[in-house]
């Protein structure tokens, strides 16, 4: 499933040279999934008829939902010229997961608790929609901590005996205290200590609207417009907000609502 799949779609000519055409793409498209996809510079591209932001060497971005069931459809125009393929979208098994023992009102919070929620969401969702060129979705990404997978991306999840929405981060636990990197770089966006539900929480822009979050850090290293390295440290593991034990929960997103899967993009421990 975290294997990297290159697909080279034939080249086509129509009254243009072959390496002027052309669309590869890599990441398996499944539910979850982000396609990171090349084509001529010149070319202007369309997933399901939204126009796609293209670097000028010709990459864009998109992805699959953890409900997304409906193949995409790419259109590259290039020249006067009109090619469109269809890439399928494969369905994956979702486990369920179990979480006891949290706090009743971190589960379902008081009445006087939901203004501040609303204002956090509000905060956390201008941070996912900032816009940049930079180019830093294109790294290999590496894990953001050390420690064991205890909670996976698109599970179904029942907090206290009661069915909540699915879980969209990759769990890695650990103790506290333990280094947190940045898997790639990128520019934090929003740094703060204690968010309602996820206490210690950063968020950083890698480009073309992939956002990366980091939550229940019991440290926050850094602050919001710093400009970040691939492996340089911005926190340390910890159990601030809705947790039962230390853990980071690692989050990815294309803009504010489309969320997908950490784990996809990382190399196998």
């Amino acid at each position: 499933m975290r294997s990297v799949l290159f697909v080279l779609f034939s080249c086509l000519t129509f009254s243009v040279d072959a390496e002027e055409y052309f669309l590869k793409l890599k990441g398996e498209p499944v539910q979850g999934a982000l396609i990171v996809a090349q084509t001529n510079s010149q070319a202007e591209v369309f997933v399901d008829n939204t126009k796609m932001a293209v670097t000028n060497e010709g990459y864009f971005i998109f992805g699959f939902g953890r409900f997304d069931d409906k193949n995409k459809v790419v259109s590259i125009k290039h020249q006067g010229h009109t090619y469109k393929t269809t890439i399928p979208v494969k369905a994956r098994e979702f486990p369920t997961e179990r979480i006891d023992g949290l706090p009743a009102n971190k589960v379902n919070p008081p009445a006087e608790r939901l203004a501040r929620i609303a204002r956090e969401q509000k905060q956390v969702k201008n941070a996912r929609a900032v816009w940049s060129e930079q180019k830093s979705f294109l790294e290999q990404f590496v894990w953001p901590a050390e420690g064991r997978i205890s909670g996976v991306y698109g599970s179904r999840r029942i907090l206290n005996g009661e069915p909540k929405r699915p879980h969209y981060g990759m769990d890695i636990a650990n103790v506290t205290g333990t280094p947190v990197i940045a898997p790639a770089s990128g520019v934090v966006t929003m740094s703060v200590e204690d968010h309602y539900y996820t206490g210690g929480t950063i968020i950083i822009d890698h480009g073309y609207g992939l956002n990366s979050t980091y939550l229940h850090l019991s440290q926050v290293n850094v602050s919001e417009g710093q400009v970040l390295e691939q492996g340089q440290k911005i926190g340390e593991i910890g159990a601030t907000g809705r947790a039962t034990g230390p853990h980071l929960d690692w989050r990815l997103n294309i803009g504010t609502s489309l969320r997908l899967d950490p784990q996809l993009i990382i190399p196998e421990q």
